[in-house]
């Protein structure tokens, strides 16, 4: 077999790299919607702490200002 032109040699690194572009192409949009997923469910959480710690706040509000003395019948 030959020796490649540089031509040739150029030619199929040209080609080798276009086929790794398309491959990182396709690794970033998986990369890229995993990202936005976790972004959903990081927001989706952080909702939901605000929803428990409201609960919580009301029902500390609830509570009495002072405990009960030990002195006084239950």
């Amino acid at each position: 077999m030959p020796a490649s032109s540089p031509i040739d040699q150029i030619a199929e690194r040209v080609e080798r790299l276009l086929v790794r572009h398309e491959e990182v192409q396709r690794t970033n949009a998986l990369l890229q919607e995993q990202v936005e997923a976790l972004t959903r469910e990081r927001d989706a959480l952080k909702s939901r702490l605000a929803a428990a710690r409201t609960r919580l706040d009301a029902l500390l509000e609830r509570l009495p200002a002072e405990p009960p003395s030990q002195d006084s019948p239950a």
